[in-house]
């Protein structure tokens, strides 16, 4: 009976934790032998990371972007993967906040603001990132790109061995040279 219970619980926690599953609104355009990623995110998450933001500590939220071609027989190829990470920090004395985004370790964009509001459409979203090249895509083929969302410090409770997505999202395409 005891077992039952504690499965009840742990299959309810997972359910609440699914069912406040947020969303990434994602979209790929192939021009110029690029392949521009655009992305926002369409929940609150940055609720979540408000207290450690305003505590000082440095708050991230990772974007795992993959370019992917289905296949119907087995698992989907990858064929590149790219990660942005936008992070921010609130200076407690000067009530301003650093904030940067870097894309696969390389400083994109950083700087100071005093606005909550520019800071909260700086790290929920990019728009038209050149992340992949479309040199290893095939012409006429259908494509699509992935984008799964981590946030640090963790916004969720619910313990899962293989890792947590705060939010995920696909958009397809057809390559066309």
């Amino acid at each position: 009976m005891m077992r039952v219970r504690l499965l009840a619980l742990v299959l309810g926690a997972f359910v609440l934790e699914a069912g406040g599953q947020r969303g990434v609104d994602v979209g790929a355009v192939a021009r110029d032998g690029r392949v521009y990623v655009s992305a926002k995110l369409t929940g609150d998450v940055l609720s979540g990371l408000e207290d450690a933001i305003q505590a000082g500590l440095t708050a991230t939220i990772t974007y795992e972007a993959e370019l992917r071609h289905p296949v119907s027989v087995w698992f989907d190829s990858t064929i590149a993967s790219a990660r942005v990470a936008a992070s921010v920090q609130h200076d407690t004395l000067t009530r301003r906040y650093q904030i940067s985004r870097t894309v696969d370790g390389r400083v994109d964009d950083s700087r100071v603001s005093g606005d909550r509001a520019d800071v909260a459409r700086f790290v929920t979203g990019f728009d038209r990132l050149p992340l992949f090249s479309t040199a290893d895509l095939d012409p006429n083929e259908e494509y699509y790109v992935r984008v799964r969302v981590r946030t640090r410090p963790s916004t969720t409770w619910f313990f899962w061995p293989w890792g947590r997505d705060a939010a995920s999202g696909v958009a397809r395409f057809t390559f066309i040279p």
